[in-house]
């Protein structure tokens, strides 16, 4: 991690410690801070999804991102209800979709959960201009020299050791969508960091998104992501719909039962 990003992270944990000091019962982490019950924290289902999330980071909590993976968790029910597989292009070492398969019981399930990624970080080619600009390239540097990024697939395929039906596909999205045989998709998450291969991903699978699908955008809102967000707007309202802009950074599309394909 950089001087810059660990001194903002560092500001940014005081400032979270400060408002729990003033008020115990709020939600300060993940770059949100709030008053509302956050009592899915407590319940023994979440509590063991999120403890295998951290298993998949090697057992210390460095991300305490409990109301994204509350989210999360929130979008795979819905999506246990549909027909269809599940895919994530962008896994890193598997917080979320390891939450998500102990969650669901996932070997109980007839379903594929498709994991693309590089597992080496961000593909050059794909980096825009503006993302360059925002420090895209320096950001995916610090991240595999700190360990954030994985920089290797063995450990990931290790940790999904135990969910036969976990299909990692390993290189750049959109060059490796083609090897996802699904065509029915019930789940879809984009967490890739950069706009071009999550529209890239979103437009190849758009089709394939069963009615009411939940599409969860991890960095849509997030802070410093913004070309992500007016990619996906413009992507959005190409087909006559929204998305949700959600106080974790994160957005949400639901696949409408008659959008255009």
């Amino acid at each position: 991690m950089g001087a810059l990003s660990a001194t903002r992270r560092g500001i940014a944990r005081s400032l979270y410690a400060l408002v729990r000091t003033a008020a115990p019962a709020a939600y300060a982490q993940d770059g949100m801070i709030s008053v509302h019950s956050h009592a899915f924290m407590q319940e023994p289902a979440f509590q063991r999804a999120y403890a295998r999330g951290v298993k998949a980071i090697g057992g210390t909590d460095t991300y305490q991102w409990h109301w994204r993976i509350h989210i999360g968790l929130w979008a795979a029910a819905i999506a246990a209800r549909l027909p269809g597989d599940f895919v994530e292009c962008g896994v890193n070492r598997g917080f979320l979709s390891s939450a998500i398969m102990e969650y669901l019981a996932w070997n109980s399930l007839d379903r594929d959960f498709y994991l693309l990624d590089t597992f080496a970080g961000l593909d050059g080619r794909y980096i825009s201009e503006s993302e360059r600009g925002g420090g895209a390239m320096h950001r995916n540097a610090e991240h595999l020299q700190s360990g954030f990024y994985v920089d290797g697939v063995d450990e990931v395929r290790a940790n999904f050791d135990e969910w036969p039906r976990a299909r990692i596909i390993v290189g750049p999205v959109p060059d490796t969508l083609g090897q996802v045989s699904a065509t029915r998709v019930a789940y879809l998450h984009l967490d890739m960091n950069n706009a071009t291969p999550e529209v890239a991903a979103l437009s190849y699978f758009w089709s394939r998104l069963v009615a009411g699908a939940p599409v969860l955008l991890d960095d849509y809102a997030y802070l410093g992501y913004t070309p992500q967000k007016l990619a996906m707007d413009e992507f959005a309202n190409s087909h006559g719909i929204s998305v949700c802009s959600l106080p974790t950074g994160q957005g949400l599309i639901i696949k409408p039962p008659a959008s255009s394909p």
